[in-house]
């Protein structure tokens, strides 16, 4: 910001400082051009009605036009030898006792003069002047009997330049005078500014530092009330961590449970295996024991292919292949699969299905495990002798697809985290050993990379799941 600032001022300065001075000095050189204009008119005219320069009338007139215009004036011949001149005009080295000099303007000005009918610049005329100055000449002609135009003088208008250079200095140095201060408020002020932006940074990457060595308390506070980014950037912040630590307590518990669900059928199949082993199971009982073992076996063998789905649903390389299907008929050979189940739970069904087709997008395999594990978990939480009901209905753009059971209530509370991983509502998990707590958690996980949604109710013993598909 400091190069910036300096870098902008050098250039404003520059320019402002040279339009000045070129603006100045052009305004000078025609007052100068102008006054030697007259003075040439007037000389013309005194020399044509056969006047002489050395009168008094002609240089009582050049002394005040002199004084009048703050200038010098010299009149020349065309050879360039100085005639007269105004008090103080040459450079007093030049002059002798009585006032003459031999000084000559130089060739190059009388050529300039003679090529443009003009000169102006900035000069001191070929030493005639102490220092440079701004010098405006013009020819004098004289029209003959044969009206022919003869050059007869040259007149000089000089000006001192001292005046306009102490202007251009007192602008300049107001210039720099308020360049300083306003770079003095402006370093100030971008200081200022700047610790007001840096100290919560430092803040927030500090929390973030202790995050990342496991502080998961770690926040940002003192900013919640700041209506700017930095505001935006805490608050950012704080979501973020609060985020991450939910899915570090999510992530504990997993542990926790998957550990659970490993440990118990393992120490159960180790502790019969033993007792096998060493004979204090006896023997007419090891059938049954080993059938345990077996059951223990299978479930652990369930619970190690719910975790291989769910780490292919999760996996970055899992892309959900969109083809049309009848929901219908996938949600009614999901039904004849379950049947025995069904069958032995002494169930009934309580279908509302529509008689056409109800065409939707989406991943036919994946659809129908959503649909299996509804109706298995219905089945498996309904109580006996009830009805499961199924019922698909296509409204608007959607398809929303039902399965309903009969059975406890859940409670409200737990209702948003059934689709959580290992979630059972009997905490000490005697009801459903043959579930692993993943089911739902894979229906919401596949409906997630469908974009659907899946809503579940539970009122006095009747709980039903409903998912959406996009219709084709």
């Amino acid at each position: 910001m400091v190069v910036i600032i300096l870098i902008s001022f050098a250039l404003l300065g520059s320019s402002f400082i040279t339009l000045t001075y070129r603006y100045t000095l052009q305004e000078k050189q025609e007052v100068m051009a102008r006054n030697a204009e007259v003075i040439s008119e007037y000389t013309s005219s005194i020399q044509q009605r056969g006047g002489s320069l050395l009168s008094t009338v002609y240089q009582d007139y050049v002394s005040s036009f002199a004084r009048i215009s703050d200038a010098d004036v010299l009149i020349c011949d065309a050879q360039g030898h100085i005639q007269l001149y105004s008090s103080g005009a040459i450079r007093e080295s030049l002059l002798d006792m009585n006032g003459y000099t031999d000084a000559m303007i130089p060739e190059l000005v009388r050529r300039t003069i003679a090529e443009t009918g003009e000169f102006s610049a900035l000069s001191n005329l070929g030493g005639i002047f102490a220092e440079r100055r701004y010098v405006a000449g013009r020819p004098v002609y004289v029209t003959d009997i044969l009206n022919q135009r003869h050059e007869t003088n040259l007149v000089f208008v000089a000006a001192d330049s001292s005046s306009l250079m102490e202007l251009w200095q007192a602008v300049t140095s107001i210039f720099f005078f308020t360049a300083v201060v306003v770079l003095c408020i402006a370093f100030i002020s971008s200081s200022v500014t700047t610790l007001h932006q840096t100290r919560p940074l430092k803040e927030i990457a500090d929390a973030a530092r202790k995050f990342g060595h496991g502080e998961f308390d770690a926040r940002v506070v003192g900013y919640e009330k700041r209506q700017d980014e930095v505001g935006e950037l805490a608050e950012a912040f704080n979501t973020m961590a609060d985020s991450l630590a939910q899915s570090e307590a999510k992530r504990s518990e997993f542990i926790a449970n998957i550990s659970h669900e490993l440990k118990t059928p393992m120490t159960t199949i180790a502790g019969f295996a033993d007792g096998i082993l060493d004979n204090t199971i006896p023997p007419e009982q090891e059938r049954e024991y080993l059938k345990t073992i077996s059951a223990e076996t299978r479930r652990l063998s369930r619970l190690v292919r719910k975790m291989l789905d769910l780490s292919r649903l999760q996996s970055s390389e899992n892309v959900t292949a969109q083809e049309r299907f009848d929901v219908v008929e996938v949600m009614l050979r999901v039904l004849v699969s379950l049947e025995t189940k069904i069958n032995a739970r002494h169930l009934d069904v309580d279908t509302s299905l529509p008689e056409e087709s109800v065409t939707v997008w989406g991943d036919t395999d994946a659809i129908t495990q959503v649909c299996y594990n509804l109706l298995d978990n219905a089945i498996k939480f309904a109580a006996g002798g009830t009805a499961i009901g199924i019922k698909v209905a296509a409204k608007g753009s959607k398809a929303f697809v039902s399965v309903r059971n009969t059975g406890e209530t859940i409670a409200p509370e737990e209702l948003p985290l059934v689709f959580d991983r290992f979630h059972k509502t009997d905490r000490s998990r005697s009801v459903d050993r043959d579930g692993v707590g993943l089911g739902l958690y894979i229906v919401k996980t596949i409906l997630g990379s469908h974009k659907e949604n899946i809503t579940v109710t539970s009122e006095d013993g009747v709980t039903e799941f409903t998912f959406t598909l996009t219709l084709a």
